[in-house]
């Protein structure tokens, strides 16, 4: 019976590359001449830390435009609440997405199912399994969930005959 798998993964190597052009561009850039502005990774976490609001807005987006660079989707970084730090500086963590969340994948089934495509779709962990009796049903689910709204980067693997 064929099947593929749906899974959201992102190069960790990618987003580091991205992190250190972020370092060098704040490094050399006049605006930030002066500033103790700093961008650091530990696992799927970024943190940003900075001056004040307009600089973190500033890092924030030139972490987008430099992970975008990477060929990596914006929609993978989730950016949490930003948080005073000493004095008038800001601090602020960026979660790396990776897998699929339980409330996603649960959403993504129902979107099937009310879409009434002959494929059975299973979680499994993180990821989904879409299985069907032809290649052609296996093809319109993958048009189907591309043609969803969301905002995280899905890849479509494993695609068996």
């Amino acid at each position: 019976m064929p099947s593929f798998d749906i899974i959201s993964k992102t190069e960790l190597a990618e987003v580091e590359n991205a992190i250190q052009g972020v370092v060098r561009e704040v490094g050399t850039r006049f605006d930030f001449k002066g500033s103790h502005c700093t961008i650091e990774r530990k696992e799927a976490v970024i943190t940003i830390n900075a001056d004040d609001d307009l600089k973190l807005k500033q890092m924030q987006e030139l972490l987008k435009v430099h992970i975008t660079r990477r060929k990596l989707d914006p929609g993978c970084l989730e950016f949490k609440d930003e948080q005073k730090a000493t004095g008038n500086s800001r601090r602020q963590e960026v979660v790396v997405k990776q897998g699929i969340e339980q409330t996603l994948g649960k959403k993504i089934v129902k979107d099937i199912k009310d879409a009434k495509l002959k494929v059975q779709v299973s979680i499994q962990g993180d990821e989904l399994r879409v299985t069907g009796k032809k290649r052609d049903e296996l093809q319109e689910a993958i048009a189907f969930v591309k043609g969803l709204k969301i905002e995280q980067p899905l890849q479509f693997t494993n695609f068996r005959d």
